[in-house]
């Protein structure tokens, strides 16, 4: 505890002399300050009423510090430092288990085809009750998890409990050796024999690879008599930027895709799409909700502002911030907000998130019946404003201001601004449909773990009438460009 004190003063000490100089020449109480820290420091360290670990002190004060930026800046120490690197990775070692608690002990959800968990035989509703000798029960979820993961080619016994209808229970031991477990983050299927469906649950280093490789597979299915895609980015939280770029980048031939711009004008960053779409313009559906955050939001935008694809569903998370990570030694970073995301129309993200084209509201409901009201960015205290919404509410209350004076010269023809919007084809098919707002909902998100903390299966798979309107949707487009083309035969 001394050796740290010492090193973490020294480097305070540094810290506050190169500050030294910097408020002789810009302000003076900003070394005052850093002396008053320092005192503060040193009396708790002397006087509070138990003795505590100057690292842990000295933590905290870094996090308070930068808690009271925004809510999404952060120092990461070694164990969150670790756990951020497995998953922008995509990967980590471990057996490759889909987990959940039950009773105090893992239980198995699914092993994740071909790793050390599906070779062993392990099954669906097995029960893990110790690890390594250890008994699982007392640890919380994320602690057995933890146990589990380790070294790729480490070995580890775990003790399987199966059950067996009208018997006994099985109890017996299991000899595995770590792997290197790819996390999942894109899945796909085939819906109504027409329409590829692609989940991107986050985005890491596998997910364009994964992205396309779903391609790949829906259109060896379909062939030609692919209608389109639908994109479900619901619950993602984000993650790479240069994945939410490349993925934007499949379904676009040119034009920007995301800006960032930060403190200074110099430190504005452009990306642009490259020629080639993957779908060969064939129509995308893009499904968000209150949790697609980030760069989910990026994807969304670029989409949206490009006409490339219909955004439906609920209002997005609106986070449109960039955090940049920082190193601090081998081992722990700082996560430092340093800029905002824009679309490529200029439109900051940042607590404003994406609004949908087709709006259809799809409430969390619990098992008792209560309807769970989702959290965004501008619910976060300390969040940052949105520059672009200041200026709209500036506006607005001077327009009213303006408006309670009536002028002589007022127009009230407004005939025709209806008329100028832009509608894609998509949209007007859908504009005769009513939204399914008021169905009953699907089932609450599982309380499920995966052993990569990732999540379970998509969160709407019953009563997923987002998806539905979607698949309705795309299929209409082909009805009527079915229709049109049937209309020009005859009139030939």
């Amino acid at each position: 505890m001394r050796g740290f004190f010492l090193g973490a003063s020294a480097a305070v000490l540094a810290f506050m002399g190169s500050a030294s100089s910097f408020a002789q020449g810009n302000n003076a109480d900003t070394y005052r300050q850093l002396d008053l820290l320092m005192e503060v420091f040193e009396r708790v360290r002397a006087e509070y009423v138990e003795e505590v670990e100057d690292e842990k002190v000295l933590e905290a004060a870094i996090n308070g510090m930068l808690a009271s930026l925004d809510p999404h800046s952060s120092y990461m120490g070694p164990e969150s430092f670790r756990a951020m690197q497995v998953q922008t990775r995509g990967e980590y070692g471990g057996l490759g288990l889909e987990v959940t608690q039950e009773n105090g002990v893992v239980k198995v959800v699914s092993p994740i085809d071909d790793t050390p968990a599906s070779r062993a035989g392990l099954k669906s509703g097995d029960y893990i009750t110790q690890i390594d000798g250890s008994p699982v029960l007392g640890l919380t979820l994320t602690e057995a998890i933890d146990k589990m993961k380790g070294p790729v080619g480490a070995p580890i016994t775990i003790t399987v409990v199966r059950p067996v209808p009208d018997e006994e229970d099985e109890i017996f031991d299991v000899d595995l050796v770590r792997d290197t477990i790819t996390l999942t983050s894109v899945s796909h299927r085939v819906e109504r024999d027409a329409v590829g469906y692609v989940r991107v649950r986050t985005f890491n280093d596998q997910t364009t690879r994964g992205l396309k490789e779903a391609i790949a597979d829906i259109e060896k299915q379909l062939g030609p008599d692919m209608v389109g895609v639908v994109l479900d980015l619901r619950s993602n939280p984000g993650g790479l930027l240069d994945q939410a770029i490349s993925v934007s980048d499949a379904f676009l031939d040119q034009g920007e895709v995301v800006s960032t711009r930060g403190r200074n004008p110099r430190d504005t960053k452009r990306w642009h799409a490259t020629p080639g779409d993957l779908v060969n313009g064939k129509p995308v559906v893009v499904l968000v909700d209150a949790g697609s955050a980030s760069a989910s939001e990026i994807v969304a935008g670029a989409l949206q502002d490009h006409r490339r694809a219909t955004i439906l569903g609920d209002g997005t998370f609106g986070k449109g911030t960039v955090q940049t990570l920082i190193p601090l030694g081998a081992e722990s970073a700082l996560r430092l907000t340093t800029a905002r995301y824009y679309t490529p129309s200029g439109r900051s993200i940042q607590e404003r998130g994406i609004e949908p084209d087709i709006e259809v509201t799809q409430p969390r409901v619990t098992a008792s019946g209560r309807v769970l009201k989702p959290r965004r960015e501008r619910d976060l205290l300390g969040h940052l404003r949105n520059e672009q919404l200041l200026k709209d509410e500036a506006n607005s209350e001077q327009s009213a201001d303006e408006a309670a004076e009536p002028s002589p010269d007022q127009s009230s023809d407004q005939s025709g601004a209806e008329d100028a919007a832009d509608v894609s084809p998509a949209e007007v098919i859908a504009s005769t449909k009513e939204p399914k707002s008021d169905e009953a909902a699907g089932d609450a998100a599982p309380q499920m773990t995966e052993e990569t903390a990732e999540g379970s299966e998509s969160e709407q798979e019953k009563g997923d009438y987002q998806l539905n309107y979607a698949l309705d949707l795309l299929l209409g487009v082909r009805k009527a460009v079915e229709e049109q083309t049937a209309s020009a035969d005859i009139k030939e």
